[in-house]
């Protein structure tokens, strides 16, 4: 009924420490935890689903179409980005129409795919030092 003080604690610290991380990285590395997040929510969908928690599941492919469709897909640079930014917009819609799919259908073929997909990108990505180049940084918000 009631949840531990200690557990309250470590859920606020952890809370806080992402927010933290999140307020002062450079674009790069906000691309590199969002690259973290969607894994860890597709990992955790997996788990979901193979357990049968349909709504921990549900749950957390919602979670991973929001951090490809708000995060990934709506940070890219399309004017600058050229082949590179177009290619990526298409994985990110693809993954997000087999996320879609593998949640209905409670698709774990479907969700392996993205994850297949997703992982190189997220590799990639994090071997990039420094911001990149700057047809690669999101847009800045008007």
């Amino acid at each position: 009924m009631f949840t531990p003080v200690h557990t309250r604690a470590a859920a606020a610290y952890k809370r806080v420490a992402a927010e933290t991380g999140v307020q002062t990285a450079d674009p790069h590395q906000l691309v590199v935890l969002l690259f973290d997040a969607l894994l860890n929510t597709l990992q955790r969908a997996r788990g979901a689903l193979t357990q049968g928690d349909a709504a921990a599941k549900g749950a957390a492919i919602g979670k991973a179409v929001r951090i490809l469709d708000e995060g990934l897909k709506a940070g890219l640079n399309m004017q600058e980005g050229g082949e590179l930014a177009q290619n990526l917009r298409g994985i990110y819609e693809y993954s997000i129409l087999r996320l879609t799919q593998a949640n209905l259908r409670n698709d774990r073929l479907a969700l392996d795919e993205v994850l297949a997909l997703i992982e190189p990108v997220a590799q990639s990505w994090q071997q990039i030092k420094g911001p990149g180049p700057a047809y690669l940084q999101p847009v800045a918000a008007a």
